[in-house]
């Protein structure tokens, strides 16, 4: 799966020692801090987390074990990690793709990623942001509220062995009141999914999509 396609990261960098030709913004073992003003390049590290300031610009931003977060109206043309949750704050924007492997990836409001945004396992939740290339898990449950739009559909693939959770009855999708889904929504196996009676979403294959009315789904 493209999301995936994190890991070659990983193995550049595990190349690499110490600090990368003592530029602070890739390093191995050790956090990576972005601020305002700073003209936007790639900042990467194996082992630690990635904190981008409001209004502040990278253009990757990559970390194997550690969270990544970007600050409001701040902005990235890609963002991955490999163990580690995603943030993105109000008003924030990515250019490509958002990609995590184990963890949550949450965009709260006004933030927007142009590309997909993808995981295998944990949540991934929208608050009034916008998705331009769908949504896709294996695992993961999904939340899609506060006027949110996602277009390239949503896809719950097929878990391989390696990936099956034992004793659950699924991942969890909502689709929430004044929420908007285009295209096709793909479920390749059992999934819990729970449509507002006021959203809007495309054709769905592989559930069936309970409807509800209020705030939240019941459950």
């Amino acid at each position: 799966m493209a999301f995936i396609a994190g890991l070659a990261f990983a193995v550049a960098l595990t190349g690499c020692d110490g600090s990368m030709g003592g530029d602070e913004s890739h390093t191995i073992n050790g956090s990576v801090h972005v601020a305002a003003g700073k003209p936007p390049g790639s900042v990467g590290t194996v082992n630690g987390s990635i904190h981008v300031d409001d209004n502040a610009a990278v253009t990757v931003a990559a970390t194997v074990n550690g969270s990544i977060h970007l600050g409001a109206h701040a902005t990235a043309d890609s963002v991955k990690t490999v163990n580690g949750g995603i943030t993105l704050d109000a008003g924030a924007h990515v250019a490509h793709a958002v990609e995590s492997v184990n963890g949550r990836i949450t965009l709260r409001e006004g933030a927007e990623v142009s590309g997909a945004v993808a995981n295998v396992d944990g949540e991934i939740a929208l608050t009034a942001a916008h998705v331009g290339g769908g949504i896709r898990t294996i695992n993961g449950s999904i939340s899609i509220n506060g006027d949110s739009h996602v277009e390239g559909g949503i896809l719950v693939r097929k878990p391989s062995s390696s990936w099956i959770h034992v004793g659950n009855d699924g991942p969890r999708i909502v689709v929430g009141p004044g929420s908007v889904v285009q295209g096709d929504l793909r479920f390749e196996r059992t999934v819990r999914l729970y449509v507002s009676d006021r959203a809007t979403i495309g054709t769905v294959t592989g559930a069936t999509a309970v409807p509800f009315s209020g705030d939240t789904p019941p459950g």
